[in-house]
């Protein structure tokens, strides 16, 4: 069943773009449970692959529901465009114990058996230790999963925000919706997200919506969330199919020959904007090796930079990305 977000004129206004390193641990969770949805990450999953066995994800994955609601206390919209992992997890300590237990059990009604299964009643009986116990494992999840992988993460993020902010500009709120996923859809002041869980619509009231980009929902769009949580949607990020590949990988070696080795893989590491401290983790380079590649090529006009946020962000102009994907051209006969 389609989702319905209704907006008025204030509500425009408040439209905005955040990241939430909870949500993508949840999303990351959800993602080892559903081999379907693990195709764009396999080389993420081999790197993870024992820390993973070490965690007890089957509280969370109970809570999970793939065509019904799942809890919205534990991934909440953030509060601000860059709010820490640290922050976002003190608000679901702080979660009103009533108000969770009442999002565990619409999320176990949703799903065949939980709601009378052991686990279920156990969570229901006690909600200040569910809450406890959840953020926790959420928790280990972020220590485990995400948090030795967020640079990289964070920067695609980032990229797509700066991406979509200019699209804003450019092309207005409308078509911006279905350039973010073909599930989005707009018409008389209402936005449609298709093919989602849980209930059906909610007027937005003046909150506003909250954008997020995120790594690991592909190739659903999450929208809706209850009060007293910011409404929001969450839509795949543009650049997940090279996110894993490291960008000596992608290095043509001709480009290597002109510029070096390091500085080409600077170029070609740029497939989306990214920031010095983001491309130096990346690349296993020194911050100040990568500074000075950057300035280099910039001189040269094969990068422009702007600023962004807390951060510079550099990305490759159009002579960049002609050198970037340059391959040797056969001999003739």
């Amino acid at each position: 069943m389609p989702f319905h977000l209704h907006f008025d004129e204030s509500d425009l206004l408040r439209c905005r773009f955040a990241l939430s390193p909870i949500g993508e641990t949840q999303a990351a969770v959800r993602v080892l449970a559903r081999p379907e949805r693990q195709g764009y990450h396999l080389p993420w999953l081999r790197r993870i692959r024992h820390a993973a066995a070490g965690l007890d994800l089957g509280p969370l994955w109970l809570l999970m529901n793939e065509r019904g609601h799942s809890p919205d206390f534990f991934c909440p919209p953030p509060l601000g465009p860059l709010t820490s992992f640290e922050e976002e997890i003190a608000g679901v300590r702080a979660v009103d114990p009533a108000l969770a237990r009442e999002d565990i059990a619409w999320a176990l009604s949703d799903r065949p058996g939980a709601l009378d299964s052991a686990a279920g009643q156990a969570m229901l009986a006690d909600p200040a230790r569910t809450v406890r116990e959840l953020a926790d494992l959420l928790e280990l999840a972020w220590r485990a999963l995400i948090e030795p992988h967020w640079p990289r993460l964070r920067a695609l993020l980032e990229a797509d925000v700066a991406y979509h902010s200019r699209r804003l500009a450019a092309v207005g709120f409308e078509r911006l919706l279905s350039e973010l996923s073909p599930q989005l859809s707009w018409a008389d002041s209402t936005l449609t997200i298709a093919r989602t869980a849980g209930r059906h619509s909610r007027v937005l009231g003046g909150q506003g919506l909250v954008l997020m980009p995120s790594v690991f929902a592909w190739p659903n769009v999450v929208g809706g969330f209850e009060a007293p949580w910011l409404p929001a949607v969450i839509y795949p990020a543009r650049g997940i199919g090279g996110l894993w590949t490291e960008p000596g990988d992608r290095t043509p070696d001709v480009l290597a020959r002109l510029l070096g080795r390091a500085r080409a893989d600077v170029l070609c590491a740029l497939d989306e904007p990214a920031g010095t401290s983001a491309l130096a983790h990346r690349l296993g380079l020194a911050p100040s090796s990568v500074s000075e590649h950057l300035s280099v090529l910039r001189s040269a006009g094969l990068l422009t930079s702007r600023r962004y946020g807390h951060q510079v962000l550099y990305e490759r102009t159009p002579l960049g990305i002609a050198l970037a994907v340059s391959q040797p051209q056969p001999h003739a006969p």
